[in-house]
């Protein structure tokens, strides 16, 4: 473990700073759009800016930095990351700020795939596991930070944007400084996406669900807790437990899929969701009217408007934060059991392909959801929020069990769950033990 850190300690340092800046980034500007009395569409489109800028740059970068290299990408990009974010702080606009949530979402995925694919030339068949778990503690445990940063001042100041900046400048040092060689860069293939839903119909539908759901999930949290008048304090810890959560939920998920049938594991999880949602959107924040018509616009039922539900003013504040953790912990497993379901019905050579593959049919729905989002919000109020997780999480479960009605479940021995960050890349995928990609070199051994 010293040497891997050893050979590593300047990508993971400079990833890291870029992963605590966009923990702050994305959470403030959600809470700075609400304090500036910007629509719910306009917040829905600023903050889909990221999620179309980084489907746009996981496409693009490969190609770049196989003819620039990985340094100068990675300097070019965090620079453009740092600028974006200084725009956003001196123009406070809707249009600027989806410009430079565009620019930020381009700028970070560019970032990722350098770091990722850089890992894994330093990796081989013995260390790229160890690589991989340390990558996911590092992404889960900055985003997490990140969010706390939150109390570092007003919202309404600029010195949180600045921070911010700063962040994204000092992440280049460490890079910038290494000794070691960069690699030669190696393009990463996909499936293409008739070939991936004939393969995993339930693994691509529920993926471009799940894209969907983790946009609003992270992009929207912030918007929505300070719209039910959460304090920023409180807004920080519930956004660091619901990120923390999304890391510990995971080996236990994990360990349970490769027991039993994934597809199994895969509706319960959505159940589960499904079911935290109908709960939050009773004991979160709002009146009880709002609460009332959004499950009834939902459901189409009659709904006795006398009903008594708690607000988010006594114990169930409590209640709340507790119920959102281990809903997020739950949902934020359901990528990782996509891709091991998918891996069930694939040779273990295809398992980076089928993992490029199902990580572009995420970022499809990834692009549209805080947009969506926003409207069921405008339309229903800030519940809205819940009514548009738990739509998701219902047509999740509900094409699971169609599937499990029409195919019988696949054995793959060379297949197992693996825990993932949640912005990981393609290049990233690669560094899963179970890919059988061979990643050993002589740089590998020396120090």
């Amino acid at each position: 473990m010293g040497r891997i850190l050893k050979n590593t300690w300047a990508l993971f340092t400079g990833i890291g700073i870029i992963l605590l800046a966009n923990g702050l980034q994305g959470n403030l500007m959600g809470v700075r759009s609400v304090i500036e009395n910007f629509s719910a569409l306009s917040t829905g489109i600023i903050m889909s800016g990221y999620f179309i800028g980084y489907f746009v740059g996981s496409n693009f970068t490969p190609n770049m930095v196989s003819r620039v290299g990985h340094i100068r990408v990675f300097a070019a990009f965090a620079s453009t990351a740092s600028l974006s974010i200084l725009i956003i702080a001196t123009y406070v606009n809707p249009v600027v700020w989806t410009l430079g949530r565009f620019l930020t979402g381009l700028s970070l995925v560019s970032c990722y795939v350098v770091a990722e694919s850089w890992l894994n030339d330093r990796a081989n068949n013995r260390t790229r596991g160890k690589l991989l778990s340390i990558y996911m503690i590092i992404n889960y445990l900055a985003l997490a930070c990140g969010a706390l940063l939150l109390n570092f001042d007003d919202p309404q100041s600029y010195k949180p944007f600045i921070l911010v900046s700063i962040l994204l400048s000092i992440a280049l040092v460490p890079i910038l400084l290494t000794k070691r060689p960069a690699p030669k860069f190696k393009k990463i293939g996909t499936l293409n996406l008739l070939e991936l839903y004939k393969i995993s119909p339930l693994g691509t539908v529920s993926s471009f669900c799940t894209g969907a759901i983790y946009s609003a999930l992270f992009a929207m949290f912030a918007v929505y807790a300070t719209k039910i008048n959460f304090s920023l304090f409180e807004i920080s810890i519930l956004l660091f437990l619901t990120t923390i959560a999304g890391a510990f939920f995971q080996a236990p998920v994990g360990y349970i899929s490769d027991k039993y049938n994934r597809r199994i594991v895969i509706i319960v999880c959505n159940v589960f969701s499904a079911a935290f949602c109908i709960v939050l959107i009773f004991i979160s924040g709002g009146d009880e009217l709002s609460n009332l018509n959004a499950l009834h616009m939902l459901l189409n039922i009659n709904i006795v408007q006398s009903f008594n539900l708690m607000t988010y003013a006594g114990p169930s504040k409590l209640y709340f934060f507790i119920i959102v953790t281990i809903y997020a912990g739950i949902t934020l497993c359901i990528f990782s059991l996509n891709l091991a379901h998918t891996n069930d019905f694939v040779p273990k050579e295809k398992f980076v392909a089928a993992g490029g593959g199902l990580q572009f049919v995420f970022g499809l729905g990834a692009m549209g959801g805080p947009l969506a989002c926003s409207i069921v919000m405008d339309r229903l109020g800030p519940n809205g929020y819940f009514v548009y997780l738990l739509i998701f999480h219902i047509f999740i479960g509900s094409f699971g069990v169609y599937r499990m009605a029409i195919r019988k479940v696949a054995e793959n021995p060379d297949n197992t769950f693996t825990p993932l960050p949640r912005d990981i890349t393609p290049a990233g995928i690669e560094l899963d033990p179970e890919t059988g990609v061979d990643l050993s070199n002589t740089n590998n051994t020396k120090s």
